[in-house]
């Protein structure tokens, strides 16, 4: 745990929270004593793994199915959440897809579902967190853009677009949440260590280090610990923001 303050008592739901940054956020915010449910989207066992993980910590871990693409889908999202643990106090929106190509070569079809999951996934997973924070009078939201939002990435325009339209929708919702007490934020993530850049061949890999100052891949815990410390007490006073979590990529 990285320390940023104590989180016993708050309830957590964290999209994509199975597997990579998901679940690093996921055990980082039970060890700090959250209770934590974890979405996910198909197969369970991922997530089962996770929650098991994080109940050792003492705390109520669940798992929630749902396509957060899917309005029907997050409101039962949401209801299973507020069965479980009784209330949500933190939201990430950390689910998301890549579907990548040139923009000559880029299908409908992947434009379209990448902006569905990425954007207006976290667009329906906001609002049904913003009706519960605003009657608390207090919240955390925090969503996961990226890198390539803030510099762009060749044969990502589809993912960019979504990032990108995701620090705005952040810095919107910050202005109309701040007066009751609800912060929203915004990660950058640079290159993160995980399944998904796994398979990348190595000389891949070498010309993504080449870009990044700190000399290294991020790894999940980096990102997990940014996460912590906006979820907490600590952060009371930041909000709108876009905290780049990136080896300095994006300087």
């Amino acid at each position: 745990m990285s320390g940023y303050g104590d989180l016993s008592g708050k309830c957590a739901l964290i999209t994509g929270g199975g597997r990579g940054i998901g679940r690093a956020i996921a055990l980082e915010f039970a060890a700090a004593g959250a209770n934590v449910a974890i979405n996910y989207v198909g197969p369970a066992d991922e997530a089962a793994e996770t929650a098991v993980e994080c109940a050792k910590f003492g705390v109520k871990a669940c798992i929630v199915e749902a396509d957060v693409s899917a309005a029907e889908q997050v409101a039962a999202m949401f209801e299973q959440t507020l069965a479980e643990l009784g209330r949500v106090d933190i939201l990430v929106n950390n689910a998301g897809i890549t579907r990548d190509g040139l923009l000559l070569r880029l299908a409908d079809e992947d434009y379209d579902r990448v902006l569905a999951v990425n954007l207006r996934g976290a667009f329906l997973c906001m609002r049904q967190a913003a009706k519960l924070m605003l009657k608390q009078r207090s919240g955390r939201i925090i969503s996961l853009s990226s890198v390539v939002a803030l510099r762009g990435n060749a044969g990502q325009v589809n993912y960019a677009a979504s990032k990108a339209g995701l620090i705005g929708m952040t810095k919107s919702l910050a202005r109309e949440l701040a007066g009751r007490g609800v912060t929203v934020n915004a990660l950058a993530p640079g290159f993160i260590q995980t399944a998904m850049t796994d398979v990348l061949p190595e000389a891949a890999k070498a010309k993504m280090l080449a870009t990044i100052p700190a000399g290294r891949m991020g790894r999940p815990e980096d990102v997990a610990a940014a996460a912590h410390f906006l979820a907490s007490d600590a952060a009371a006073y930041i909000t709108g923001q876009v905290l780049a979590v990136d080896g300095g990529m994006a300087m």
